[in-house]
């Protein structure tokens, strides 16, 4: 048969729709899926990178951004985009700003991912964008709701990051979308962790667990563990717990975004059991991590974590130098909850130390940012600590 480009055509659209299924069934970093985008861009670009098949680069950037090559999953977001606005393509521009705004967010530019995932939900039209669900195999504007609810905490507005993310929730479970409903649950799932709220945590654990044992999702799966690994240890039951999260971690080997994420829940509960040096160790690869992928989000928290096992083994100048290292960063990427973490670790030792008026100095002026929040642990635990002061 000859290569016409009608035959081109016909094997883009089978090539395009089988990634994004084994995105979906095989893990978002399965080399299937990457070895399957990669040979649909070939005939994509060949055929001049056809309008109705922009889920080509969509779904290529994702498969690389859960590997942590960031740097390849923006160049391709970037190029979406601007093909995009050359051809006034909204459906184009729902994609890549959804795509463009979850990999700036994993990179930790927090303000700009905000912009572009506030851009996709703009462009959203539920109507004349039906097409997307088959094409990309999730509802986009839950993905950039839910991203958007994990940004707008890391910036210091958790009251309307825990809106964004249950209206997302709530609208998946309408939908009734496995894969949509798995997704914001998961993302779901890391803000609380973030916020500290183990009661909420524990539903939404249960609910991804329920739907990963009906539909068997892989990368949500070894997610579902780690957490409930977690949920254990905080609970009291250590030995279980620590095992779920290090067969969890086993189970997700293959994608490296949320791995630093990942090992610091480790870190936390070795630190739990009096586990001290492994749980530096830990941190040390995740920061590793870091540096190699430029997985950014998290890195400040790495760094302040360090900072708190330094402090409890005595170490107390290299344990100041961590956390202002962690202040600086969550200055540099506009982090206002990050920023108020350091800040209340720098105080406290700063308390200590009998410098009582510079904790106070340095503390409430980034306390006083804050407008909303005030029921989440942080908050209370840096007015707490203002009080004493």
């Amino acid at each position: 048969m000859r290569n016409t480009p009608e035959r081109q055509r016909q094997e883009l659209e089978l090539r395009s729709g089988l990634g994004a299924a084994l995105l979906i069934v095989k893990g978002f970093a399965a080399r299937e899926a990457g070895d399957a985008y990669a040979h649909a861009r070939e005939l994509w670009q060949q055929l001049g990178s056809p309008s109705e098949v922009l889920q080509v680069p969509y779904g290529q950037s994702m498969y690389h951004s859960y590997r942590g090559e960031f740097d390849l999953a923006l160049r391709l977001d970037q190029d979406l985009l601007r093909l995009s606005r050359q051809r006034d393509d909204s459906l184009g521009l729902v994609l890549g700003h959804q795509s463009f705004g979850r990999n700036l967010f994993f990179i930790g530019e927090f303000t700009s991912s905000r912009s572009h995932l506030e851009g996709a939900l703009a462009f959203y039209n539920p109507i004349s964008h039906s097409s997307l669900l088959r094409q990309i195999g999730t509802h986009p504007h839950l993905g950039s709701q839910a991203y958007l609810g994990i940004v707008l905490f890391c910036l210091g507005f958790p009251d309307q990051a825990l809106a964004r993310i249950s209206t997302a929730i709530d609208e998946a479970r309408r939908l009734a979308h496995p894969p949509s409903l798995a997704g914001n649950l998961a993302t779901g799932i890391r803000l609380r962790l973030l916020v500290g709220d183990n009661g909420a945590l524990a539903e939404w654990v249960d609910r991804l667990i329920a739907l990963m044992t009906e539909q068997g999702f892989p990368q949500w799966r070894a997610m579902g563990m780690i957490c409930r690994g977690w949920i254990k240890v905080k609970n009291g039951d250590l030995a279980e717990g620590i095992s779920l999260l290090r067969s969890g971690s086993v189970a997700s080997r293959a994608t490296v975004a949320w791995r630093p994420h990942n090992i610091a829940l480790l870190a936390g509960a070795c630190e739990i059991t009096g586990q001290i040096d492994e749980a530096a160790a830990l941190l040390d690869k995740a920061l590793q991590i870091v540096e190699k992928t430029r997985e950014r989000w998290f890195e400040g928290e790495l760094n302040r974590h360090k900072g708190e096992l330094l402090l409890r083994r005595g170490h107390t100048t290299a344990a100041e130098q961590l956390y202002r290292t962690a202040l600086g960063i969550a200055r540099e990427q506009e982090a206002k909850l990050w920023e108020l973490r350091a800040a209340v670790s720098l105080a406290r030792l700063h308390r200590d130390q009998g410098r009582a008026a510079e904790a106070l100095d340095l503390l409430a002026p980034v306390y006083g940012w804050f407008t909303e929040g005030f029921e989440i642990p942080d908050l209370k635990e840096a007015k707490a600590l203002l009080d004493e002061l």
